[in-house]
């Protein structure tokens, strides 16, 4: 048996491990997420080429390209990338905690309560909400919050186990689809329309102020997520050992379970319930870079690259510019079924 030692970095009085692997596939998913997100600006009804893209988006553009990129296209791209990678670092938090790779804001209800409050303020107000720019998202985001809420506290046994907390979220998140559906039964046949054209998740029509509220609220619950992710780390090795190491797991818990939660919540309010990239991006990094736990940085960035690229197929390459929440289900859905597989045969052995 060998084992591979990694030599350790120190600045001052911070100190890591140097991982080469993980090092190297961050840089790549990286640099293929900006790719993917230059081609998905420069498709359209109006082609513009890869490299004009890139100028544009470093001031040095033609007027034309300029219009075209940052008035009409870059928002679109924007909310992808920002949504994907809340809805990839939100998911890689909820199975960590979990410790569970079934554990994501859809399956733990988040989506589901935010979809269910959204839709109530649709049907209830006439469709008149869509309209506004708080409405609509302040609802989602707040209906997200709650169930989040809600599931912790029922999940809450002098701490919180993982299965317990699967259990909770699959129950609470079948209530919600039944209220939501239950809601678009009452309602009015075009407020219904309305409701689910928002319900699929969708990038279309997005503008900059959208962009920047989404922007800043995530950069804001990431950076409080690095701070404190630190201390996750010995919590996977259970909570007497985590305790042992001088670290008060049940506030780290909550903290980042309620910023996973808000992530999943901000996403939501952006783009709607996106289905499945919260539990796929962080079990494919975790594969990638051959890590015990899901990666937050790399999942953050593949599920910018998950959503970015699922767009781009759903626009050039599928008719009738499907909504982007049906490619990822179709991708995501087929993952599910692989890890349910998975932990059956890992049980069975």
């Amino acid at each position: 048996m060998s084992t591979q030692m990694h030599p350790g970095v120190r600045v001052g009085n911070w100190s890591w491990v140097w991982r080469p692997r993980i090092v190297l596939v961050t840089t790549i998913l990286a640099a293929l997420t900006f790719l993917v997100f230059c081609v998905s600006i420069s498709v359209g009804d109006f082609t513009i080429d890869l490299p004009s893209v890139i100028r544009t988006i470093f001031g040095q553009g033609e007027r034309v390209d300029e219009f075209v990129i940052m008035d009409l296209r870059m928002p679109r791209a924007l909310v992808g990338l920002i949504v994907g990678a809340a809805l990839g670092i939100s998911g890689a938090l909820t199975q960590s905690i979990a410790r569970n790779p079934l554990a994501s804001p859809d399956v733990l209800g988040i989506t589901g309560g935010a979809s269910a409050t959204a839709v109530f303020l649709v049907t209830a107000t006439g469709g008149a909400v869509v309209t506004g720019t708080i409405g609509l998202p302040a609802a989602a985001l707040t209906g997200g919050l709650l169930t989040g809420l809600l599931v912790y506290f029922l999940a809450w046994r002098r701490g919180i186990d993982g299965f317990r907390l699967i259990l909770i979220g699959v129950a609470v998140s079948a209530v919600m689809q039944a209220l939501t559906t239950w809601l678009l039964v009452l309602a009015d046949i075009r407020d219904v329309a309305r409701a689910q054209a928002w319900l699929v998740g969708s990038l279309d029509s997005r503008s900059w102020g959208e962009v920047w509220t989404t922007l800043w609220v995530t950069v804001a619950l990431i950076a409080v997520v690095l701070v404190t992710a630190f201390q996750l780390q010995p919590m996977h090795f259970g909570d007497d050992v985590a305790a042992g190491l001088g670290v008060r797991y049940s506030a780290v818990r909550a903290v980042l379970l309620l910023c996973a939660v808000l992530l999943a919540g901000v996403a939501v309010s952006a783009a709607g319930p996106v289905p499945f990239v919260a539990l796929v991006a962080p079990q494919i990094t975790m594969r990638l870079l051959r890590t015990p736990v899901p990666p937050l940085i790399a999942s953050g960035l593949f599920g910018a690259l998950l959503l970015i690229g699922s767009d781009l197929i759903a626009r050039p390459v599928l008719p009738n510019d499907l909504p982007v929440g049906i490619v990822t289900a179709i991708i995501g859905g087929p993952f599910l079924v692989y890890l349910l597989v998975r932990a059956n045969l890992k049980r069975a052995a």
